[in-house]
């Protein structure tokens, strides 16, 4: 099992119950608990260095260090919200 790290935004997007439904929370933060068991499901894709998953309207977006078993969860957010993308950008560095 890979250990979870999660950056400071998600942090505080998740921190904010009120952010999103009662379902889409609960499905989003299932979502983000269930990558260290299974870090690559079936339905992840490779963005770069890292992956992606879709949950309902919302992706997350996170990188897998085999070295340390670890999983960090870098973004969450709206599919096709070029904001998200931009973050996603920032935070990598690139």
């Amino acid at each position: 099992m890979y250990k979870l790290l999660l950056d400071r935004g998600v942090l505080r997007e998740l921190g904010d119950i009120k952010r999103y439904p009662a379902k889409v929370y609960r499905q989003i933060t299932y979502r983000i608990l269930d990558l260290p068991l299974n870090p690559r499901p079936p339905d992840s894709e490779q963005i770069g260095s890292g992956y992606r998953v879709d949950v309902g309207e919302h992706r997350i977006y996170y990188e897998i260090n085999e070295r340390e078993q670890l999983v960090t969860v870098w973004v969450i957010g709206p599919r096709n919200d070029d904001e998200v993308y931009k973050r996603l950008k920032r935070k990598m560095g690139s």
